[in-house]
């Protein structure tokens, strides 16, 4: 499975985790940065070309990691065709139905909430998750996308 990521600062080493994890569970893997951890980053530098990157490759998904996860999704969600989902924790259901119903292809994670063994748990178990494919859920795609 192809898979991009990215983060800001404070998602910089969660996601370095998360990138040598998803490579060893054999995935193709894609670091959109930053490439070094800098205080001065901005999350939209490198959220938004991810976001790109899976809205024209419609079999890749993407996982963005902040402080919060809040801030990245909402440039994630931006480009039209991605579809970025704010996961916290504790509620495996908000992750199923992420997928199932609004076939999110990008998943917004909050390393301030989530430890590292909680995040390759989370991201493994988000990527096995398949889109329902009902038509009211496509119809509902479908006007996110005009």
């Amino acid at each position: 499975m192809r898979i991009y990521l990215a983060s800001d600062h404070a998602g910089f080493l969660l996601k370095q985790e998360l990138l040598a994890y998803l490579k060893e569970e054999g995935h193709e893997v894609e670091d959109c940065g930053p490439l070094v951890e800098d205080p001065g980053d901005d999350y939209p530098d490198f959220c938004i070309p991810l976001a790109k990157k899976v809205a024209a490759d419609k079999d890749a998904f993407g996982v963005v990691v902040g402080l919060s996860g809040q801030g990245e999704a909402i440039a994630a969600n931006r480009v039209k065709g991605a579809r970025a989902a704010v996961y916290y924790g504790n509620q495996e259901e908000v992750l199923t139905l992420s997928r199932e119903h609004n076939d999110a292809n990008i998943l917004s994670l909050g390393a301030k909430f989530l430890t590292k063994d909680e995040c390759k748990q989370i991201v493994s178990y988000w990527l096995s998750v398949k889109f329902s494919g009902d038509e009211r859920h496509v119809r509902r795609i479908e006007k996110l996308d005009q």
